[in-house]
């Protein structure tokens, strides 16, 4: 019986060790690439994303400079949509238009 057990042994030696191998690598290049990853050096261009919603409501701790830079769109545009809105003055959930 011992014998029949190293048998089945060996004949599952090389799928066990190919799999284990396998893992390895498959660690290793997750590895290298998140170090890869962070070690690359940051890009100097930016760009700003105009906002997909075209109205802000209006939250807590909110300020119409705070909105243009969330948003991506100018101070000025947002007073020019918004004349009615007071720049010192905002109401929690008021509509703030953005386009």
């Amino acid at each position: 019986m011992a014998r029949e057990f190293q048998g089945d042994l060996r004949r599952f030696a090389g799928p066990a060790a190919l799999l284990v191998a396998v893992t390895i690598a498959v660690v290793l290049i997750r590895v290298f690439a998140e170090h890869h990853h962070r070690a690359s050096p940051p890009t100097t261009t930016t760009t700003r994303t105009v906002a997909a919603r075209p109205t802000w409501t209006v939250k807590a701790g909110d300020t119409l400079p705070k909105i243009a830079a969330a948003s991506g769109v100018p101070l000025a545009t947002i007073r020019r949509l918004n004349p009615h809105v007071s720049a010192t003055t905002l109401f929690i959930g008021e509509k703030i238009r953005l386009r």
